[in-house]
């Protein structure tokens, strides 16, 4: 139980000290484990309604960013357009600099704001999303190859979002702190659900502390009932494993349809 105690992670569900013992022993590690299981739900509890809120600031940026930021920057890109027709000649290469600095500035601002607000995912879905999301990451040495295919069991939104999720911050931690060339996604359908794997073929978990960004993926994870894993890949590299469950409909309703 002192081990047990020691080493509880409220972001690692399903650990507990077997009941055992006399009888005033088995009694205190059963209370102490309802107490995890409390403890648990509430952190669940409290993970969804940050995660909740935080999805709608990230809207609300996404928004700001297009409909204000982006709109600017274009009328920027329209009035240098009308200047460059009438400067002398020794000024239109200033003007030209302007011009392009100004659309690449347009074109990082249309990107931050796809990244705060996966359109795709909320327009065409998680497949289109998730191959979306491995072709923006493909730059700067790194290429990402997916296998998604289209026939996936009916999950959530809450559940999708979290797989789009997952995915997106893998990929954000292979390129920029991996040392990687190569990144793979896959989603596959289970009996139960689906998986997600994102794996790369960079330097691998090494032995620092877990950061924000993979907490950030535990609290996810724990907010729909998925399971994850961070495990060294094959041949070196990272594997994130996401197993999210189906929905409770969709498994009894496919237990139903395997019996005789």
């Amino acid at each position: 139980l002192g081990r047990a105690m020691a080493t509880a992670d409220l972001l690692v569900p399903g650990a507990r000290p077997a009941v055992a013992g006399p009888a005033e022993a088995a009694q205190l590690i059963a209370t102490y484990n309802t107490m995890l299981d409390r403890l648990q739900a509430e952190r669940a509890a409290g993970a969804g309604r940050a995660l909740q809120a935080q999805e709608r600031e990230r809207h609300r940026i996404a928004r700001e960013l297009h409909d204000e930021v982006g709109q600017t920057l274009t009328a920027v890109l329209l009035q240098l357009k009308r200047v460059a027709d009438r400067v002398p000649g020794e000024l239109r290469e200033e003007v030209s600099l302007a011009q392009e600095a100004t659309r690449s500035g347009l074109d990082e601002i249309r990107r931050i704001a796809r990244r705060l607000r996966p359109g795709v995912l909320e327009e065409l879905g998680l497949p289109s999303a998730l191959r979306s999301l491995a072709a923006e990451f493909t730059h700067h040495g790194l290429s990402v190859e997916h296998h998604v295919p289209g026939d996936l069991p009916p999950l959530a939104p809450e559940a999708e979002l979290v797989l789009y999720r997952v995915a997106q911050e893998s990929l954000t931690n292979t390129a920029r702190h991996a040392a990687a060339d190569h990144a793979a996604l896959s989603l596959r359908p289970l009996a139960d659900g689906v998986e997600l794997l994102v794996r790369d073929n960079g330097t691998g978990l090494g032995t620092a502390a877990e950061g924000a960004g993979i907490r950030g993926m535990r609290e996810r994870a724990l907010l729909i009932g998925a399971e994850i894993h961070f495990e060294p890949a094959p041949g070196g590299g990272t594997d994130v494993r996401l197993r999210v469950p189906a929905p409770p409909g969709e498994r009894s309703a496919d237990r139903t349809g395997d019996s005789p």
